[in-house]
């Protein structure tokens, strides 16, 4: 059945399953983040076109969205993990993100350049996985990335070669598998366990 109807060129990018007391934190790929409570979000049939976002919170006209978390109400323990195209990542509690104006914070200091890929929920002790464009990889667990201020500018997490971006980053568990789909389409399952657990700052 249908779940949303979409306008010509548009497309269903996030999906969450939250509670109308949850906060709702919009990630840019300026590094910017936003905050709105489920509850702000209009309620609309099936088969609606839904809200525009920028009928909901002051986002600048050149920033798009990347990730979409809901965060529970009274939520205090784990950890926001993000990581940029130029390879970056940042560790930072979750709770200094309970207190953000509806205009915005920086989530994350960028350089010239780069751009917010990715944000994740973690708790301490997860293996972290980024693949970049030009098909590397690398695994390495977060312990690895000490907590840092909502402003800081982060560490490296892979090597880069002059030509290559990151493109993906996700928390790699034994026992799963990681998909990796190509532009041409062409796909490929492996083990997660074929990944081995690496320092932080390999070329993948």
């Amino acid at each position: 059945i249908q779940a949303m109807t979409t306008k010509e060129d548009d497309f269903v990018e996030h999906v969450m399953i939250t509670s109308t007391h949850s906060d709702v934190l919009f990630f840019t790929n300026r590094g910017r983040v936003y905050k709105l409570r489920a509850y702000e979000i209009p309620d609309a049939g099936r088969q609606a076109k839904g809200t525009n976002v920028i009928n909901l919170i002051a986002i600048e006209p050149d920033e798009k969205i990347q990730t979409v978390l809901t965060v529970s109400d009274g939520k205090k323990e784990g950890f926001l993990f993000m990581a940029t195209k130029n390879g970056i990542v940042k560790k930072t509690h979750i709770s200094e993100f309970k207190n953000l104006r509806k205009n915005g914070l920086i989530a994350l200091s960028l350089k010239d350049n780069d751009e917010l890929l990715k944000v994740k929920n973690t708790y301490g002790d997860a293996n972290i996985m980024i693949v970049t464009q030009n098909g590397y990889a690398v695994r390495f667990n977060e312990k690895n990335v000490r907590a840092m201020g909502r402003t800081a500018s982060g560490v490296k997490a892979i090597n880069l070669k002059d030509d290559d971006v990151a493109v993906c980053m996700d928390i790699a568990v034994d026992g799963e598998e990681l998909l990796v789909i190509s532009e041409n389409g062409f796909g490929k399952r492996t083990p997660v366990s074929e990944y081995k657990v690496q320092n932080r700052g390999g070329k993948g």
